[in-house]
């Protein structure tokens, strides 16, 4: 079995939701070992939240950089968790350090810190992954290899929503710390729902399909009031060769609790996919009636099979998901680190230039609403 890849974790500590998530994803195929971490941004919490995980705490990523290159045994790649106001700097700092990153979602808080990032890790030849964690389950990776292959034909619709309702009311007002920073424009840049939700939205789009959004006309409302981003986005989308596309991305929309969907809809078929019921992709031939396609079970494409862990009839779910794409990442630092080439099922991984794309989409989604609605390109 290949060596475990040393990491450290910037973010995650008390109190926090998406570490947890990552460290578990982290651990699940055993490709990874958490040694170190600067897990706050108050550096008294920071360290006590490393010593409840037993390993080195630094006060902040800086020092935990500086602190880890320096030993022999120190860590190898660095996790990203925080708000998204703190993935550029740590970001770079570890990439021209020499460590390889795995990052939250979205990429930035803004276009231009995107936009370093992404020459930052051409320049460095890192390995760089975006914890588009959707893009990891099977029937997901089974859908865009299925559209690959030419099997539905040409793309002519494309369908997605990422609906919640958690945000229904002002629960930024009662302290709640999730609620807080994704509400706050300073932490989470322009985008309220469509940059926590949206940009989940856009990125399964464009995994599935292949295509890319060109341009959108977007209308975005703030429901709650003195909220200041949105927490509903309606958006048209054209794709680049023609087809054309609706995303919704809610954070106000009662009865949903994580309700991305995707549908797909070509020249000789179509395709839906629901988070809610992962292991399960709809596939329905033109003209014929549909089609359940289930995980681990019949002639699935290669990229299925790679993304499956366990016998059918045994669901697997969000933390699978998300441990794909660590896995994945583990095999692409491996074969960089060997002189060799990845496995070429391990490349799915959403790139840094896919956080660009993510980034740009919501910036024209915004001008595009702010105009009125006028169609804005990507």
């Amino acid at each position: 079995m290949a060596r475990r890849i040393r990491y450290a974790m910037v973010g995650g500590g008390r109190g926090a939701f998406i570490g947890g998530v990552h460290r578990m994803a982290a651990r699940l195929d055993d490709r990874f070992e958490l040694v170190a971490g600067a897990l706050a941004s108050d550096p008294a919490r920071a360290i006590e939240s490393a010593a409840d995980l037993g390993i080195r705490g630094y006060p902040d990523f800086a020092a935990m950089i500086a602190g880890e290159a320096a030993r022999p045994d120190g860590a190898e790649a660095v996790s990203i968790v925080t708000p998204n106001h703190m993935h550029h700097a740590p970001a770079k700092a570890a990439l021209e350090a020499g460590f390889d990153v795995i990052c939250d979602k979205p990429l930035a808080l803004t276009v231009a810190e995107a936009e370093d990032l992404v020459e930052t890790v051409r320049r460095t030849g890192r390995v760089f992954v975006l914890t588009h964690n959707y893009s990891g389950h099977p029937m997901v990776r089974q859908a865009r290899a299925m559209v690959a292959a030419g099997e539905l034909g040409a793309i002519r619709v494309v369908q997605v929503e990422y609906p919640q309702d958690w945000l229904s009311t002002k629960l930024e007002d009662t302290g709640q710390k999730q609620a807080g920073w994704r509400t706050d424009p300073a932490r989470a840049g322009l985008g309220g729902s469509l940059g926590d939700l949206g940009t989940h939205a856009h990125h399964l789009a464009e995994f599935v399909t292949g295509l890319r959004v060109e341009s959108v006309l977007a209308d975005l409302q703030s429901f709650v009031e003195g909220r200041p981003v949105d927490d509903n986005a309606q958006l048209l989308l054209r794709f680049a060769g023609g087809a054309r596309g609706m995303l919704w991305s809610s954070q106000v929309a009662p009865g949903n609790e994580n309700a991305l969907r995707l549908r797909v809809y070509a020249e000789k078929g179509g395709l839906a996919w629901s988070q809610e019921h992962p292991n399960q992709l709809l596939h329905t031939p033109l003209g014929e009636a549909p089609r359940v396609l289930a995980r681990a079970v019949g002639a699935l494409h290669p990229a299925a099979g790679h993304a499956t862990r366990i016998p059918a009839g045994h669901p697997e779910g969000y933390l699978e998901a998300f441990a794909q794409l660590y896995r994945d990442a583990a095999e692409q630092i491996a074969a960089r680190r060997e002189g060799r080439a990845p496995d070429p099922l391990c490349c799915a991984t959403p790139t840094v230039e896919d956080g660009l794309r993510g980034m740009r989409f919501v910036a024209a989604a915004v001008a595009s609403s702010r105009a009125g609605g006028a169609w804005t390109p990507v």
